[in-house]
């Protein structure tokens, strides 16, 4: 959420902050006639109050009739005192109400753009594979070796969903303990966390203002399913206050996540590509706000070492200004190579979300001044581990139809090498 005073006080930079993400600047606005009401009504309302306050202290020295049409003076005045409380309520709802609907506002140096189109290749690492035979699709070469099996898992739980069998199964906590290997050094603390989380958290992490159709809702337990890690992890210390020597306090959460995929209908259908439920490895950081950019670069260094370490060639994109996520403000994808496909295809992103979801969630943090501040919130991908595997199923795979396991997993494999 953005502060109000930042929105008072400086209503074009926000607009044109709104303009280049493509949003409807007019909204603030909007904001700012609810904050003018809203102020005259606080106005309004305090000199009531001393009002009151003047007459109740002046009652005690009446007496008689001049007693009792006091008495009914005041009456009267509390009536309207609370007539003005109630319509400064509704105001202000109304007001939280528009301000939500704001994203974050991108940082100075995001390219702009307009579309996913816009977005900018900043570095190609690795070199693409040259096969003396032409290259299969992850699918045909997993069903064939039966690793991955979505027949299956359509007949027992519908379309999008996949089971990961025998080498496919070794190769996901392979990677799992690969990741931790190389995450864990840099501070960061192992979680395993509830997938299961308030609508009011949710909500605080800026992804389901406006709707909510991408994720799964329990009804009847008035909770979510999280779409990632990130979620519950941000929400971990909704109301809370760091000391400043605590930070960054850096997490790496493994959790199933769920995605309804909406808005996919006939995109990647077939395989596990693009799903209702997989395993993923998240990073989630709570920084200075001085300190949010170096760290989003650590969430990019270490996306990178991981896709090195594996030996995938990617690239990373600088996400423009108009395809950003809402509680964004700064975001890098990492995109693998997919021979079958000739094209790169996204595994990782990480973003800043500067102060706008600790914000909403109100976490703080204590200067050495004793003042407080809100923290910066900053997320990223540590390996979605069902794409990760169809990268290494299309960029290891041999003429006869295997699957060559990388020699840095070796150690976590139980003997494993090759998948034939």
């Amino acid at each position: 959420m953005l502060d109000l005073k930042f929105i008072r006080e400086k209503p074009e930079e926000v607009k044109d902050g709104l303009t280049k993400r493509g949003e409807d600047p007019s909204l603030v606005d909007k904001i700012l006639e609810k904050d003018n009401i809203r102020r005259q009504l606080i106005g309004q309302i305090e000199a009531l109050r001393a009002k009151k306050n003047i007459a109740e202290d002046k009652i005690t020295n009446l007496q008689g009739k001049e007693k009792e049409k006091a008495i009914e003076v005041l009456k009267e005045a509390k009536k309207v005192l609370e007539e003005k409380e109630e319509e400064c309520e509704k105001i202000e709802n109304e007001l939280r109400g528009l301000i939500v609907l704001l994203p974050n506002l991108p940082l100075p140096d995001v390219p702009l753009g307009q579309s996913d189109k816009d977005n900018v290749v900043v570095k190609t690492w690795g070199q693409k594979p040259k096969f003396n035979f032409p290259a299969k699709d992850y699918l045909s070469l997993a069903e064939a070796l039966d690793i991955i099996d979505t027949k299956r898992a359509s007949k027992t739980s519908g379309s999008r969903f996949g089971f990961l069998k025998g080498g496919a199964a070794i190769l996901e906590f392979a990677l799992v303990q690969f990741v931790f290997d190389r995450v864990l050094k840099k501070g960061f603390v192992p979680v395993v966390p509830p997938v299961m989380i308030r609508p009011e958290l949710f909500r605080g992490l800026g992804y389901i203002d406006k709707s909510d159709e991408e994720a799964y809702r329990l009804e009847k337990d008035n909770l979510y399913l999280i779409g990632t890690a990130e979620h519950i992890l941000g929400a971990m210390h909704a109301d809370e206050i760091f000391e400043e020597k605590e930070l960054p306090k850096r997490y790496l959460g493994f959790s199933t996540c769920f995605r309804r995929e909406a808005g996919s209908y006939g995109k990647d259908t077939k395989g596990i590509l693009r799903v209702h439920q997989f395993d993923k490895l998240e990073m989630f950081i709570f920084s200075r706000p001085e300190d949010s950019a170096k760290e989003q670069q650590l969430l990019l260094q270490l996306e990178e070492e991981i896709m090195q370490g594996l030996g995938l060639p990617y690239r990373v994109l600088r996400i423009c200004t108009a395809d950003l996520s809402r509680p964004s403000a700064s975001s890098y994808d990492v995109e693998a190579y997919l021979p079958s496909e000739d094209r790169y295809r996204e595994t990782h992103s990480n973003s800043n979300c500067t102060d706008f979801q600790a914000r909403r969630l109100n976490i703080r943090y204590r200067q050495n001044n004793s003042q407080l501040s809100f923290v910066h919130t900053l997320n990223g991908t540590a390996l979605a581990i069902g794409r990760a595997i169809i990268a290494l199923i299309e960029n290891y795979q041999t003429k006869e139809g295997f699957i060559r396991i990388p020699k840095v997993l070796w150690p976590y494999t139980h003997g494993l090498r090759i998948i034939k």
